[in-house]
């Protein structure tokens, strides 16, 4: 019963992460439309602040609560329950006061100095609000996480992520905003309302779910002793998380300056970043929230496998999850190789993101495999080898983006190389991380099986993206992206069929 629970809401939750995936991609074909290159680019810039900062507030504290709440939750321990949730909101709501106050206070400075842009002034502002809301949204988050209720927090997300884009739909036509400074500045507005409504539709579900419990005769533990409990598992995946933070804003924020100095102007430097970053990333790494949803059932189910004793169960999954994020990957690589300019006109309706498109989708098999060992490794309860793998990462990132942005005839190119480097070295990094802790071993037979698969699955594409007429464009690139994401289901069976015992 306790394995038919844990897939119900696996799939509850890779269901919810797709649905709010295809929304975010949805925000972001709007996004295009309303803010245009230029305005992506500055809109990317404020992204990494405000991420910054909500990892600052509230970095780790979903899954220390989550971890919290579960293990209260299955002895029926209500009152020390309760009372963590309370003395996670009143830790949390103060911590995030002073760091909301602070970045409001400091905003000139962060978009003149940092930014290196006054335009993004008035959506520093505006995102000061959020910075409370998601801080105190994460207390619930992991609360309902950690009783196993996936629905509500699934659900509340996809009606934010819908909110929002009405709002800022409204927001934009009933004002005519014209001028980017405003338009992005209206978005971030519409980020602001989306996070209060999260936050309230989440206050609401949890005062339901406390009432439904008992009432409580045992002594509770003191507030102090609780909040160290949170703060002792929040703390390293805090650090982690604002150190990547850091170093990924940097390298974001040096963009712009070094693309100058390859000789761009500015506002033409804008323009690349939103093209690269904000439109073809959006692409090619939109099949990737399946991984991401793995990596989340994954931790779990790791650590039942290492209860259990079970290593070669263990391994097997482990094996099954890199396999499946390479085969995406692939796909996701042939599909955009094939198809860049018909996806980027499709999505975003331009003919000039195939050159970022492809470049972008080279990554895709490593940064998708990449991405998979993440979870693998916390799974595993490898923390230190995770937070120095990233750290390393990130900062080989920031050299890479600071060398190659400058040179002429590379400049927002040198983005997409920096990916590719970044996710083979990740990738590998952790894989030999990985392998300190459990013995994996890949079948070169399934290697050379995907390898003769994916060149055969090249040449289709190319033979329906030449024999297909363009004008059943929508129908052709459904039947292109349908047929290059066979390549997991042929791998599979193929492997499945290879791997059958001998009767």
């Amino acid at each position: 019963m306790i394995k038919d629970n844990f897939y119900r809401d696996s799939i509850i939750l890779t269901i919810s992460n797709l649905t709010a995936g295809i929304l975010r991609f949805m925000f972001s074909i709007l996004l295009s439309k309303k803010l245009g290159a230029e305005g992506m680019g500055l809109y990317s810039l404020v992204m990494p602040i405000y991420d910054l900062f909500t990892c600052l507030i509230c970095g780790g504290m979903v899954t220390a609560i989550s971890k919290e709440a579960s293990s209260y939750y299955e002895v029926n321990d209500y009152g020390n329950l309760n009372k963590t949730i309370h003395t996670a909101l009143i830790f949390d709501l103060a911590l995030s006061i002073v760091i909301t106050i602070a970045v409001f206070i400091f905003s000139p400075y962060i978009s003149t100095y940092i930014i290196k842009d006054q335009r993004t002034l008035y959506s520093l502002w505006v995102i000061c609000p959020a910075l409370i809301f998601v801080a105190l949204s994460s207390i619930y988050k992991g609360y309902f996480y950690g009783i196993s209720n996936v629905k509500v927090p699934a659900i509340i997300d996809i009606v934010e992520k819908t909110v929002r884009m009405a709002i800022i739909l409204g927001i934009i036509n009933f004002f005519a905003l014209k001028n980017v400074t405003a338009t992005v500045t209206a978005t971030y507005v519409s980020l602001s309302i989306g996070e209060l409504i999260s936050f309230i539709l989440l206050f609401l579900f949890y005062e339901k779910s406390k009432n439904k419990f008992k009432k409580i005769v045992k002594k509770t533990e003191g507030r102090a002793q609780l909040l160290f409990n949170i703060l002792v598992v929040s703390f390293p995946l805090g650090l982690n998380g604002f150190l990547n933070t850091v170093i990924s804003a940097l390298s974001t924020l040096i963009i712009p300056g070094r693309l100058v100095y390859s000789g761009i102007e500015y506002t033409e430097s804008l323009a690349l970043i939103g093209k690269f970053s904000g439109m073809a990333m959006s692409i090619v790494f939109f099949p990737f929230i399946i991984v991401m949803s793995m990596a989340t059932m994954l931790t779990p189910d790791i650590s039942k496998s290492i209860s259990k004793n079970d290593y070669k169960g263990l391994e097997s999954r482990i094996k099954e999850v890199i396999k499946i994020s390479f085969l995406l990957g692939v796909s996701t690589m042939i599909i955009c190789l094939c198809s860049g300019d018909s996806l980027g006109k499709l999505f975003f309706d331009r003919y000039d993101l195939g050159l970022y498109i492809r470049l972008a989708a080279l990554c895709a098999p490593f940064m998708y495999m990449s991405g998979s060992t993440f979870g693998i490794l916390n799974g595993l309860g490898s923390q230190k080898a995770l937070l120095i793998n990233s750290v390393v990462i990130s900062i080989l990132e920031l050299i890479l983006l600071y060398i190659l942005l400058g040179i002429p005839n590379i400049n927002i190119l040198g983005y997409g190389i920096t990916l590719l480097v970044t996710s083979i070295l990740s990738f590998l990094m952790n894989i030999i991380s990985i392998k300190k802790s459990c013995y994996i071993h890949f079948s070169w037979g399934e290697i050379l099986i995907d390898i003769s698969l994916s060149i055969f699955l090249y040449f289709i594409l190319k033979i329906l993206q030449s024999t297909i007429p363009d004008t059943i464009f929508i129908t052709k690139n459904i039947v292109i992206i349908a047929t290059g994401f066979s390549l997991l289901l042929f791998s599979l069976i193929l492997t499945k069929k290879s791997n059958r015992p001998k009767t």
